[in-house]
């Protein structure tokens, strides 16, 4: 037993409401989730794209526009429009390997650096009101099973599995 509920398939009609109500929550959530990050960016001058790719290079540090691609599920070319405007912004620096010509790293600058802390910053405040309406066990739960949907989701990407 998991939560009171026996662990068992879900029938079909369950798991077309749960579907349902996932697809609504979704996108109501994602919706406003994105305008807050929008108001947090402010006056930064950057787009939320770029952010979260800035937000991407202050967590691992370096990486390359593959990478990026590849993080974020979308065309190289994507990526390339999102880096280009950074690096005329001075958000992030580009690093010949000096072993490989054809490989290029991405880095934040310092001013990239900052721009990445005090977005966090303002977001992770405002994430935090919204999280403290859920008790610890609840907190816990929520995003233990927000991980297990992305690990999934990850797991079946890898097997080939999806239909994007």
């Amino acid at each position: 037993m998991k939560n009171g509920r026996e662990d068992q398939p879900l029938d079909r009609e369950l798991l077309a409401s749960i579907i349902r109500r996932y697809e609504d929550v979704w996108y109501r959530v994602h919706r406003r989730l994105n305008a807050l990050l929008r108001r947090c960016i402010g006056e930064e001058d950057i787009t939320v794209d770029q952010y979260l790719a800035i937000r991407y290079l202050h967590a691992c540090g370096r990486t390359t526009s593959s990478e990026l691609a590849e993080y974020f599920c979308v065309g190289k070319s994507s990526i390339t429009a999102i880096v280009t405007r950074l690096y005329v912004k001075r958000l992030i620096a580009r690093i010949p390997d000096p072993k490989d010509r054809r490989v290029t790293y991405l880095e934040l600058t310092d001013a990239g650096r900052r721009h990445a802390e005090a977005i966090d910053e303002r977001f992770r405040e405002r994430l935090a009101a919204f999280i403290g309406h859920f008790d610890q066990a609840e907190a816990l739960q929520f995003i233990e099973t927000f991980e297990k949907l992305a690990n999934v989701l990850a797991d079946e990407e890898g097997r080939g599995n999806t239909s994007t």
